[in-house]
């Protein structure tokens, strides 16, 4: 007896057709989905690295913090660190600035950080006294920015919202703070804080030199006072 080779019927065609195309889809979305999570993956630390390199440079520049006064673009005198009191963001002065090609020039810069809109700038001035040309160099250092704080450390322990703050212990100004805390609110990373504590050095040196100005102010009066007395005798 001979049997007939028996193939598949349209219908098992179909089942078949549909089997292996449940399979593709679902390893195309599979694959997808891997991918996905990798370019998340690669974008978070991408901005975590972003965002710790900022940190670096901002701690760099604060670690070299100067007690150095300035004139801005006006000729108006501008105090070793401001910050607040509508200034959203901090300038201050510090030593270290490269000069490998050997120029006749200070080694002391002006350095700022401001928000502006959703990224932090860092500027930077290639002279300290300013004319009404000098224009700063920025880098964008933060991306994705809703919030930017800061806070500053005065002698007493206590935060303040702005500086140059209120006279110190010793009754005069204080140039310096203690620290300066930095508070960012990011896209997707929520709420970063930083704290940077400066040179006790730079800060004690800078409290010193604002006494003793106070002192040689108090002295040039009261010499300016007997003067007066003495001419006074004299005449009568």
């Amino acid at each position: 007896m001979i049997r007939s080779h028996r193939g598949f019927t349209l219908l098992e065609l179909l089942v078949s057709l549909s089997i292996f195309a449940l399979i593709g889809v679902m390893a195309y979305s599979g694959l997808q989905t891997v991918m996905q999570q990798q370019h998340s993956t690669e974008a978070a630390s991408q901005r975590l690295a972003d965002l710790q390199k900022a940190y670096r440079i901002m701690q760099r520049d604060l670690e070299q913090i100067v007690s150095r006064k300035i004139r801005n673009e006006y000729g108006d005198s501008v105090d070793e660190l401001v910050g607040g009191r509508g200034f959203t963001g901090v300038e201050f002065s510090r030593a270290g600035y490269p000069n490998p090609a050997g120029f006749l020039r200070s080694d002391l810069q002006r350095v700022a950080y401001v928000p502006d809109q959703d990224v932090l700038l860092r500027q930077t001035w290639r002279v300290l006294d300013r004319a009404q040309d000098s224009l700063p160099d920025e880098q964008v250092l933060v991306e994705g920015i809703n919030r930017f704080t800061m806070r500053f450390l005065n002698a007493s322990n206590q935060w303040v919202e702005s500086w140059p703050a209120t006279p110190g212990p010793s009754g005069s100004p204080e140039s310096l703070p203690q620290a300066v805390e930095v508070e960012l609110e990011l896209e997707r990373l929520g709420v970063v804080n930083w704290i940077f504590r400066l040179p006790q050095t730079f800060v004690a040196g800078a409290q010193q030199q604002g006494a003793g100005n106070a002192a040689d102010e108090g002295e040039g009066e009261g010499e300016g006072a007997l003067g007066n007395g003495g001419n006074g005798e004299g005449e009568g």
